[in-house]
């Protein structure tokens, strides 16, 4: 089969492709024999109606097409194999020459991935963060099961920061109360007002079961978000935690181990283990930063489209479940790079063509050092990903082949090991000048993978 390349620009190429009527015999066969085997015809058993009947009744063009649709994708492949492009869309497909029992030729245009040469590894840099002390995880970690394993009991004096709080919260706005903007029953804990209304926590410290105040704040839900209004809070009742102490019987309670140092001891580790990998997440972050500033290279106008639609689609979507525009979001966090709509697209663009970039590096980097993906490391996807969602790794088969997510997994196992090589080839030290074992990190997540799988 016959083709040719046409470079239409730098991301974009047209084959040309030839069909040989003795190369497209075979689909004319099978399209024959399918139509056969569907179709009733008096006087032929199903299934033997000659190939000169079915162009009588149906058409001989019908035939032709339905081969013609069945050879593209498998001559298309051998074509762009032949050529060595890298398509990244589906390409335009155009019948540009059908001569019965000669010749089919058709066209087909399609981004593809631009060629550049990777940079030299070894001279790129990146600087990270040095690895603090692990000492403060550990305490916020025993705090934190400290209070999940609390008691509480109603006191009558006035609350304080850590009381447990049951409140009933009213709010009006030019003394018409607002019905979406009122609760009952709300658990409140005094310093914790996170995604709580502004202002709540300084009127009710101090309050006693039974007493009420009133402040104005902006609420941050319901039809009115984002709107100032008059709030009533009301205390219905004021209980104080009891934190159990940190002894043996609390190490028994919450772990398996039997004296309060070895607890300690084992969750020093895992916060040395997750400082660690959050200093190499950082460190591969930085790595890709640098290698996307030394590389160059057009990206395909149609696909980059396609990614920034895509992106600001499900950030839209994100946003509409929580109920938010994104000047609301704006006006809720402190969003570092952006303070406008426009700014913060502008920014969602850019990660979005940074990314982009990030995987057609990474991409060729594999081909070119022939990465390839064994089904040990897809069975330890499936695993971390089970595990990180709760579900089970039938679960996350079953999704995979429902929504043929494999050619994607794989892809992104491959340019995980694609940046895990990089990084080691790569110099990264932290501001103190130590250099960074990358490695580390792929260590860390087989073991973690090899554990589920156990």
């Amino acid at each position: 089969m016959p083709s040719t390349a046409q470079k239409l620009n730098p991301t974009r190429v047209k084959l040309t492709v030839e069909i040989p009527f003795a190369d497209l015999q075979p689909y004319l066969d099978k399209a024959y024999k399918e139509i056969a085997d569907q179709v009733t015809i008096p006087g032929f058993r199903k299934g033997k109606v000659p190939a000169a009947v079915i162009d009588q009744r149906f058409g001989r063009g019908v035939v032709l097409q339905e081969a013609i649709n069945e050879a593209i994708p498998e001559t298309y492949n051998v074509a762009i194999d032949e050529h060595k492009i890298y398509p990244m869309a589906q390409p335009e497909v155009d019948i540009t020459k059908l001569e019965d029992k000669d010749v089919v030729e058709y066209t087909a245009e399609v981004d593809i991935r631009p060629e550049f040469d990777l940079p030299d590894f070894d001279k790129v840099e990146a600087t990270v963060d040095a690895v603090g002390s692990s000492d403060e995880l550990v305490e916020e970690r025993i705090e934190l099961l400290r209070q999940r394993f609390a008691t509480t009991k109603d006191v009558k004096r006035k609350s304080k920061k850590g009381d447990v709080l049951t409140l009933n919260l009213k709010a009006t706005k030019d003394g018409e109360e607002l019905d979406d903007a009122t609760a009952e029953g709300i658990t409140y804990v005094i310093g914790d007002d996170k995604g709580m209304l502004e202002g709540l926590d300084k009127a009710v410290k101090g309050l006693k079961t039974g007493e009420v105040a009133t402040f104005t704040s902006t609420l941050v839900g319901g039809a009115h978000r984002g709107e100032e209004a008059d709030i009533e809070v009301t205390v219905t009742n004021v209980q104080e935690q009891e934190l159990p102490a940190v002894d043996d019987e609390f190490a028994q309670l919450i772990s398996e181990f039997d004296t309060v140092e070895e607890m300690k001891e084992d969750l020093r580790k895992g916060a040395e283990q997750q400082v660690r990998a959050d200093q190499i997440a950082d460190a591969r972050d930085k790595v890709l930063e640098a290698i996307l500033e030394k590389v160059d290279f057009e990206l395909p106008e149609g696909v980059l489209k396609n990614e920034l639609e895509a992106r600001r689609a499900d950030v839209e979507r994100q946003l509409s479940r929580g109920g938010l525009t994104v000047e609301q979001y704006l006006e809720q966090t402190e969003e570092e790079e952006a303070e406008t709509v426009e700014e913060f697209w502008a920014e969602m663009d850019k990660r979005s063509t940074d990314a982009l970039r990030a995987q057609i590096i990474l991409d060729v980097y594999a081909e070119e050092n022939n990465l390839d993906v064994s089904q040990q490391e897809l069975t330890e996807l499936i695993f971390r990903r089970a595990q990180q969602s709760g579900t089970t790794p039938q679960d996350e088969i079953n999704h995979m082949m429902e929504h043929n997510h494999m050619p994607e997994w794989m892809a992104e196992i491959r340019r995980g090991k694609a940046l895990a090589q990089i990084c080691a080839a790569a110099t990264v030290k932290d501001t103190e000048g130590n250099a960074v074992d990358t490695s580390l990190a792929q260590a860390d997540e087989d073991e973690a993978a090899e554990e589920a799988a156990e």
